[in-house]
């Protein structure tokens, strides 16, 4: 039995399978998920699990090279844009209205739902090469 890292056995197997430039999301309990993307639901009760606690646990498993985020964020969650920020710091990344982002997401390899119901607190991944 796997006792360190990611449990999830299918948030797992997803990650494994990434290659380089794979797009992934992590998002919210209210993200639209477009039809025909696989999802790992972890979404228990509202706030469980927080986007921050599914957030550190990928990036302990995964290589990220860039990420994309809905420019909303910076007004209406900016604790969030900062923790992100600080997170994922060094790195490139785009900011785009929420409505591309949710177009966005037609091109994501899978998706991750948290428990997250505070405003915006979605991402894209794009994976890394690990060297």
């Amino acid at each position: 039995m796997k006792k360190k890292g990611i449990l999830n056995s299918q948030l797992a197997a997803y990650i494994a399978a990434l290659g380089h430039k794979d797009m992934f999301l992590i998002g919210d309990a209210g993200m639209p998920i477009p039809k025909g993307i696989p999802m790992v639901d972890l979404a228990v009760i509202g706030g469980v699990p927080t986007f921050k606690q599914v957030l550190d646990a990928v990036l302990e498993e995964t290589e990220v090279e860039f990420y994309y985020l809905a420019e909303e964020i910076l007004e209406n969650n900016p604790i969030l844009n900062q923790y992100i920020s600080e997170k994922l710091n060094g790195l490139k990344f785009e900011r785009m209205p929420h409505t591309q982002f949710k177009e966005m997401t037609k091109q994501v390899k899978f998706a991750v739902r948290t428990g997250e119901f505070t405003p915006y607190p979605n991402i894209i991944l794009t994976a890394g090469v690990a060297f």
